[in-house]
Formats: structure tokens, sequence, C-alpha cells
């Protein structure tokens, strides 16, 4: 492992941070006194979550450490006020591109696709990721940060039903790989963190209650950002295979 960084317990972006693995791992980063900027599109929840963050942060923490975003990474002008909020914060030292749909459900075969909803999960799933990396990266890289984007298992396995959303996890894949051969100063990790405890999963017609939950996966990538090993795709059951 290489030794920590200044980007360890500065500020973190979180996208799909109101419950989830976003969330999860947002809690373990403000146990270890992160600043946190938070999103996700549903307000009310946000807020809730970032009520629950303020609890996690260590005594005599200002509350103002977690700040909530409300909005759709899609839209621009959400983006932009994300990019506003990490410079007010005096930049970000990790960015974690978590947000993402499933697009249409139940998952259809891709002879059945619509191409609008899969039009859409790119922009959410990939384009987004691109976009905020684009907008955060002059902080990230004077600060030696890390950019930390969750994919899916679906991204590399030809699992029927999954195409449209593989698809869309493939190209942030690709995208993560080629950024940290083009950005050797910042960390890039692209982690599976395979099936968890979720609304999305469930939401995909699987066995949700049979996966572990999300706070497991959020401990391994606590301490990936910790230990800030070199560049690269990981599994979760990587991670644990590290302890």
């Amino acid at each position: 492992m290489n030794e920590t960084t200044d980007a360890n317990a500065g500020t973190a972006l979180i996208t799909g941070a109101s419950r989830g693995l976003g969330l999860a791992l947002a809690g373990e980063l403000a146990g270890e006194g992160w600043r946190l900027i938070i999103t996700a599109r549903d307000a009310p929840s946000l807020e809730e979550a970032a009520d629950a963050l303020r609890r996690r942060l260590p005594p005599g923490t200002d509350r103002q450490a977690v700040t909530a975003i409300a909005g759709d990474v899609a839209d621009p002008a959400h983006r932009a006020a994300l990019a506003k909020a990490a410079a007010d914060a005096g930049g970000v030292g990790l960015l974690v591109n978590n947000a993402s749909t499933l697009g249409t459900v139940p998952l259809p075969q891709l002879a059945d696709q619509p191409l609008d909803d899969l039009e859409r999960a790119f922009a959410i799933n990939t384009l987004a990721p691109l976009a905020l990396i684009q907008a955060l990266l002059p902080g990230l890289r004077e600060r030696r940060g890390a950019v930390l984007n969750i994919t899916s298992d679906a991204a590399v396995e030809g699992y029927p039903g999954w195409g449209g959303y593989g698809a869309t996890k493939a190209a942030l894949e690709q995208l993560s790989n080629v950024l940290a051969a083009e950005e050797p100063e910042i960390a890039v990790w692209w982690v599976d963190p395979g099936e968890m405890r979720t609304r999305m999963l469930r939401d995909a017609g699987e066995d949700a209650d049979a996966a572990p939950p999300p706070e497991h996966a959020a401990a391994l990538l606590k301490r990936l950002v910790t230990d800030r090993p070199p560049s690269g795709r990981l599994r979760v059951a990587d991670l644990e295979d590290r302890r």
C-alpha cells in the first residue's frame, strides 16, 4: 500500500448518498472526520441522510461539515452547483461517483431495450461521472486526490436482461481505466461492490434480502480510501482478501 496523502480526512463529494452504498460510505467517512458534500435526487431523503451523517461526525465538529445539495447529476446546472460547493469548501480530495439508475425496469432483453431509457441511463451512469471528474479535476490534481467510481459485475459479465445497465457501467470502467493512465498523480479506482441489500437490487428483481448490507462494502471502501493502493479495477471481494 502507498502512503496516505493530504486527500485523507479532507472533503469528499459523494453522489447517490441518500441511501444504500452512498449513504453507508458517507457514514464511514464522516466518522473519520471527512467533510462531506452529498447529493441525491430526493430532497427529503437527502436531508434525513445529512442529519444522520452529522450525528456520525467526531465530537465538536461543525454541523456544516455536511452539505446536502439535492438534484439530478444528469443536469448540468446541478453539477455546476456541486462544483461551486466544492470550490467553496476549498476543493475536494475525493470524488465518489455512486449515483446510478437501472434504466428500464423490469430489466429487458436487448432486443426490447427502449433506446430513450438507455440514453437516460448513459447520461446518469456514464456522462455525469465524467462531467464531475472534469469539473473537479484541477483541485484533485492539486491535492493528489482520488476518484472512486462505483461499477458492477454487469459491466464484464453477460447476464441476460442486464445489457443496457451493464453497457453504461462498462463505459464507466473504460473511462476510469483511461483516466488512470492520463492522470498518474491522482488515484482512480473503479470498484464492483457485488450484490448488496439495496432497493436497486430489489428493483432489478433479485433477492436483495439474501445479499449483505451495503455497510459491509462501505467499510472496505473506507479502507481503500485510507490505504490508497494504486489505481485500478477492484472488487469488494478483493478488498476483503486484503484484510
